[in-house]
Parts: structure tokens; sequence; C-alpha cells
């Protein structure tokens, strides 16, 4: 099932990805920091909630207390917890 996200505090406006289960694949953010979410978006495909959490929870940017990692580890979490992945 495909999830929409709209993060907060960062450059990116949006983050889209499937989810299945506890898989995440075909990560997309719109806007943000071209080259660096692209490579998060190849980096954890097929990974699962709990990786993705894991790995990039927490993360910050510059002054910001948050950063396009944190917030799309944020809606990894959200997306499990309302049971997109389970449709």
């Amino acid at each position: 099932m495909s999830y929409e996200f709209f993060p907060e505090g960062v450059c990116s406006r949006r983050i889209t990805f499937d989810i299945d289960g506890d898989k995440i694949t075909n990560v997309r953010f719109t806007g943000g920091c071209n080259g660096n979410l692209k490579a998060i978006s190849r980096l954890v495909d097929g990974m699962t909630v709990d990786e993705i959490e894991n790995k990039l929870r927490g993360n910050t940017c510059g002054f910001r207390d948050t950063s396009c990692a944190d917030q799309f580890a944020k809606a990894v979490r959200e997306a499990y917890n309302a049971g997109a992945g389970n449709r």
C-alpha cells in the first residue's frame, strides 16, 4: 500500500513510500537535498520499519532538532501503526 507523509520542520515537503507488512519500498522525497534523499531512498529500500527507525530516528540537520531522515523514520512508524502495511 502506498503511504503519503507531510514532514514538519525540514526542507522536504512530502514523503511517499510503499509499505507491505513491515517492509518499506519505493521511497520518494519531494523537496529537500536531492542527492542525499535519493541516497537514503536507495539505502532503505526493502528495510523493515524497525531497521529504518533504529538507523534514522533522532538524526538532526544543522540547527534543527529533526531532519528529513528523522521525519522519514517517524513516517514509517506512523504508517505501520496505522495498519497501512496490512491492508
